[in-house]
């Protein structure tokens, strides 16, 4: 079986997740150690978890919450990933991030891979606000793509409902955090998974 014939891997994330930025540095290159692609798609783990199972985020959980933070800490070290934002702060908005890739994704799937991982940059190696247009747009413009196309799909509506489509497309796919993998139906949830992604690649599945 070809590549093109395989089915990709579906890769969920959320802009603020430190997990969802870190399975980003991996994820690519798991699928092309067993001939797969990657499907890249931005969700907001706000919905899903805050408005869909009605809990809030981890990271504002007491006990659990310093737990994650601080295991995002040494994961960064572990793996010398460079890493300066471990929770997010009180005014982290995903929501334009999200409509960004979500536009470019529709324009240039790998254009809008190579965004992905400038706005990850920007966020949690730079510590810069993704809400602000001018975070985006400098994101955009080194991506290859036009802010200036951008602007006029948001006057239309387009990226916003863009968003909201995989958004709540990731819902019915049972998606509930990032980062979240299926493959061929079989869904994986956490950093923690990708071994037993890769495990599941090789062998096909048990």
């Amino acid at each position: 079986m070809t590549t093109a014939t395989k089915k990709p891997i579906e890769f969920y994330f959320d802009f603020i997740s430190p997990f969802g930025y870190f399975a980003g540095l991996r994820i690519d290159d798991l699928a092309r150690r067993h001939g797969r692609e990657v499907e890249w798609t931005s969700m907001l783990v706000g919905v899903s978890v805050l408005k869909v199972m009605g809990i809030p985020a981890i990271v504002e959980l007491p006990l659990k919450g310093p737990y994650v933070v601080n295991d995002a800490k040494r994961y960064a070290r572990q793996h010398r990933v460079a890493f300066n934002r471990a929770s997010p702060s009180a005014t982290s908005r995903p929501v334009e991030a999200g409509r960004v890739f979500a536009w470019a994704k529709e324009l240039d799937p790998a254009a809008a891979r190579r965004l992905a991982t400038l706005i990850f940059h920007s966020y949690f190696v730079h510590c810069l606000d993704i809400a602000q247009d001018k975070v985006l747009s400098s994101c955009v413009s080194e991506a290859g793509l036009s802010w200036q196309a951008f602007e006029a799909a948001r006057a239309e509506g387009t990226p916003a409902a863009l968003l909201r489509r995989n958004v709540d497309a990731s819902i019915e796919r049972g998606v509930f955090g990032s980062p979240f993998f299926i493959v061929g139906g079989e869904p994986f949830f956490g950093l923690e998974k990708l071994p037993l992604l890769e495990e599941w690649l090789a062998k096909g599945g048990w």
